[in-house]
C-alpha cells in the first residue's frame, strides 16, 4: 500500500524516479529516489523540519536535471517511508520547553548527526564517492554536521535558508508561525487541521509572487499525510534541534566550497544567522535573495538558478 502512494506521489509530481530503495544507516532503513541520470553529477537533497522526499518542489528537480545534474532526495528518518521512532512517543513539550529556556541539556532519540549519518548510508550505496550537497532550514543543520565529519565525499556545499545556531528566544519564530510549529509538535491534529495548517504554513513561508492552488495543494498535503501516517516525527525533529549545541565552531572547519543562499524576508530563520554561515565558512560565498522567504519555490528557483549553478559548475573544476 505504501509503495503505491508513494507512486501516485511521484506521478503527481510530473518526474519519473530512475531508481529507489532503501540504505541503512546502522539499523536504521532510509528510503531515497535517485532520479538520474547516472552519468550526471549527483547532488543529495536534504530537507528540513518533518521533510519528506515529496516536498521538493518538482521545478527544482527538473532544473537541476536539465542544468546536468543528478538529483536524489531522500525521506528524513521518522518521516514518509523512512523507519519511524514513533514507538518512543512524543516528547513532552512543557518540561522540554522549561528545559529550553533554563538551559539545561536536552534529549532526543537521535541526533542531527544520526540524521547526517543517513546522508552519507545513501551515498554508499548509490557508490558515490563525491557529490554536491543542498541543505535547506533543518536539512542544512543535518547538511553542515555531514559536511564537516566527510569533507572529502562533497564537491560543494549549498546551505539555503537554515543557521548554525540552537534556536534560542533571539532566534524562535514570532506570532502565528511559532504558534502553528508549536500546535504542531504537541498537538494531535485531525486531518482537517493539518490541511488548512499548511495551506496557512505556505502562505507564510513562500516566497513574493508565488501562488498556491488551495484545491490541489490540499490534495498534496492530503496525500502526503496518507504516506507518512507517523505524525509524531516532526516532534522529534525539533527534539533533535533543540538538543544540539551550536555549530559555528564546526562551520569554521569546514573546507568545501560553499554557496549560503538566504532570503531578505525570511520569518523562520533570521537573515543574519544564514549571512554569520557565511561569514564563518572559509571558502563561501553569500547570495541573498531580495523576495525570497524561506521556501524553494518557483519564482525563487529561476532566480538562483544561473548563481547555483556557475557555482557548482566552479567546485567542479577545483
Amino acid at each position: 500500500m505504501k509503495t503505491i502512494l508513494f507512486l501516485l506521489v511521484i506521478l503527481s509530481m510530473n518526474s519519473s524516479a530512475y531508481d529507489d530503495g532503501y540504505a541503512y544507516n546502522e539499523d536504521t532503513k532510509i528510503f531515497y529516489v535517485d532520479y538520474g541520470p547516472a552519468d550526471a553529477s549527483p547532488i543529495l537533497l536534504v530537507q528540513g523540519l518533518g521533510g519528506q522526499l515529496t516536498f521538493w518542489p518538482p521545478e527544482l528537480v527538473k532544473m537541476l536535471q536539465n542544468n546536468g545534474f543528478r538529483p536524489i532526495v531522500y525521506d528524513n528518518r521518522d518521516v514518509g517511508l523512512s523507519q519511524s521512532f514513533e514507538q518512543y512517543g512524543r516528547p513532552n513539550f512543557l518540561w522540554n520547553y522549561f528545559k529550553w529556556y533554563t538551559g539545561l541539556p536536552m534529549q532526543s532519540v537521535y541526533s542531527l548527526s544520526d540524521m547526517a549519518g543517513d546522508g552519507i548510508a545513501i551515498l554508499d550505496k548509490l557508490q558515490i564517492e563525491k557529490s554536491h550537497i543542498l541543505g535547506i532550514s533543518m536539512g542544512g543543520m543535518i547538511s553542515q554536521r555531514m559536511v564537516y565529519n566527510h569533507q572529502n565525499r562533497f564537491i560543494s556545499y549549498i546551505q539555503v535558508a537554515s543557521m548554525a545556531k540552537v534556536p534560542d528566544h533571539t532566534t524562535l519564530p514570532r506570532n502565528e508561525l511559532r504558534k502553528i510549529i508549536e500546535d504542531r509538535s504537541y498537538k494531535d491534529q485531525s486531518i482537517e487541521e493539518r490541511v488548512d495548517k499548511s495551506i496557512r504554513l505556505f502562505e507564510i513561508l513562500s516566497s513574493e509572487g508565488a501562488s498556491i492552488d488551495r484545491e490541489k495543494f490540499s490534495e498534496e498535503v492530503v496525500k502526503n499525510i496518507e504516506r507518512s501516517p507517523n505524525e509524531t516525527g516532526f516532534s522529534r525533529h525539533l527534539q533533535a534541534i533543540l538538543a544540539d549545541k551550536d555549530r559555528y565552531d564546526l562551520i569554521r572547519e569546514i573546507e568545501v566550497p560553499t554557496l549560503v543562499i538566504h532570503g531578505k524576508i525570511d520569518p523562520l530563520i533570521p537573515f543574519d544567522e544564514g549571512k554569520k554561515s557565511a561569514e564563518m565558512i572559509p571558502n563561501s560565498t553569500f547570495l541573498a535573495v531580495e523576495k525570497m522567504s524561506h521556501l524553494l519555490d518557483p519564482p525563487i528557483i529561476d532566480i538562483i538558478e544561473e548563481p547555483l549553478v556557475v557555482y557548482m559548475r566552479l567546485a567542479e573544476s577545483l
